[in-house]
């Protein structure tokens, strides 16, 4: 199925949003992920059932002064 992440379409073979993360190499990755649009708190990812043409966001914290 074809999800969007950050704006780059993937072709995925996922069906959950862990799965996804799995599968793009975001394994043990501290992250913050959203599901279109809306926030997805880390323990409900393997819940969290993909579909064709989501959007996902991934994002990593930055550390700066």
């Amino acid at each position: 199925m074809l999800i969007t992440v950050n704006d780059e379409t993937h072709d995925v073979a996922a069906t959950t949003l862990a799965e996804l993360l799995e599968e793009l190499g975001y394994r043990g990755a501290r992250i913050a992920t959203a599901l279109n649009g809306h926030f997805v708190p880390a323990l409900q990812r393997a819940a969290t059932p993909l579909a064709d043409g989501m959007r996902v966001e991934v994002v990593a914290p930055m550390q700066g002064g």
